[in-house]
């Protein structure tokens, strides 16, 4: 059986947590930020979970992670 391969995109973009869970960034911070609320783009900053229902898919595209 040969390696699975990572996918490269996805493993810039998600990370493992010490008890297995699947470290994110927020979306919506990349541009139009003039609008936004000081109070939104900082809560935007910091980094969220993977949900449930997304788990399995990222797990699969991510074999070693």
């Amino acid at each position: 059986m040969p390696k699975m391969k990572t996918h490269r995109a996805a493993a810039k973009r998600f990370h493992a947590t010490g008890t297995g869970k699947i470290k994110r960034n927020k979306a919506y911070k990349s541009h139009i930020l003039e609008h936004k609320t000081a109070k939104r783009k900082r809560n935007l900053r910091k980094s969220g979970l993977v949900s449930a229902s997304d788990y399995k898919r990222v797990k699969s595209i991510l074999p070693y992670i």
